[in-house]
């Protein structure tokens, strides 16, 4: 099986700027100010949703994949729909719904994959450090404030409401093509965001997600590999135009990705998992309350096991086009 073509990350973390997390959902920005920090494209920074705030999220992530003559019918392209609703329970904790859509295509001849795959639950803490020490993010904070080092810690847990056992069009069971994973999987992470200047903004990420083994219909037991995850992004406000109520930032990101072998009763299988570094220039637009970003994300270094036989799975992508759109009500 092939861990790209699974549609895994459906955990992501909309926390307003959104927390990345497995690979094919990350939920977005929507909560920064003309003036405020910037946000990354899709990995995370440690804004929370102001209190009784709700965040509406859309994101679709395009992968298109490299094609070999030994892997006939190849991958084609995979598309990860998210659609997500947040609410900011106090002034400090936010809590996140999901809800994926997942595409899997292969060349002419090959076995493609549609439908709704797992819902998830997520919950983010934002806490800061000043020089009154550690606390949680206030209701308020002035310019000067915002300045100031803040943090989360967000971690939530998939629904089985996705169909593990999808059957593709000649009867069988692909687990690499599976709408769910049969049983919840779990992710954590950590943030740290610092405005470096008025007008560029640092953001960092760890994260992992981590699945449970599961027997489908077909007879096999499968555990996927754990996603380990570094994040980088420098985003820089490059426009404001306050009559307008609007902002333009260029954004740079790096992302590492470290995946575990998938295990098959018990048994790692070879061709799956490794690491890689992605690097994604991109651009995030606010308007008054609503946020759109777009970026392209390659992968610039890999590392991974059996190589040669990964077509169709991360670190072998031509490439990713990443958009996402928030809006704050």
């Amino acid at each position: 099986m092939k861990k790209s073509m699974l549609g895994a990350g459906a955990l992501c973390a909309a926390l307003v700027t959104p927390p990345a997390l497995a690979h094919h959902g990350v939920a977005g920005v929507g909560a920064v100010g003309l003036q405020g920090p910037g946000a990354p494209i899709e990995s995370a920074a440690s804004s929370v949703l102001p209190e009784g705030g709700m965040l509406a999220y859309l994101k679709v992530d395009q992968a298109r994949f490299k094609k070999y003559d030994w892997a006939e019918p190849n991958a084609d392209y995979a598309r990860f729909t998210m659609l997500g609703l947040g609410y900011g329970v106090t002034p400090w904790f936010s809590a996140y719904l999901f809800v994926p859509h997942n595409t899997k295509v292969e060349q002419s001849g090959g076995l493609d994959s549609r439908g709704w795959a797992d819902a998830s639950l997520m919950g983010q803490v934002g806490f800061k450090f000043d020089q009154d020490g550690w606390r949680l993010t206030p209701a308020n904070e002035s310019l000067d404030d915002l300045e100031d080092w803040h943090f989360s810690v967000f971690g939530g847990a998939t629904l089985p409401t996705g169909n593990a056992n999808h059957r593709l069009a000649d009867g069988s069971i692909d687990a690499g093509k599976s709408l769910g994973f049969g049983k919840p999987a779990w992710s954590l992470g950590l943030t740290a965001s610092k405005m470096l200047s008025r007008t560029l903004t640092l953001s960092l990420e760890a994260s992992t997600f981590r699945f449970q083994p599961y027997t489908y219909d077909s007879g096999e037991r499968v555990q996927f590999g754990a996603e380990n995850r570094l994040s980088a992004a420098l985003s820089w406000r490059a426009l404001t135009l306050p009559a307008q109520a609007f902002r333009l930032d260029p954004v740079l990101e790096v992302q590492y990705l470290a995946l575990g072998r998938d295990r098959v009763d018990g048994v790692g299988e070879r061709g799956t998992g490794g690491r890689m570094v992605y690097l994604m220039p991109g651009v995030r637009a606010y308007w008054h309350n609503a946020s759109i970003a777009l970026g392209l994300k390659k992968p610039v270094w890999t590392d991974l096991n059996e190589s040669r036989t990964q077509q169709g799975a991360e670190g072998k992508e031509k490439y990713r086009l990443v958009f996402s759109a928030s809006l704050m009500f």
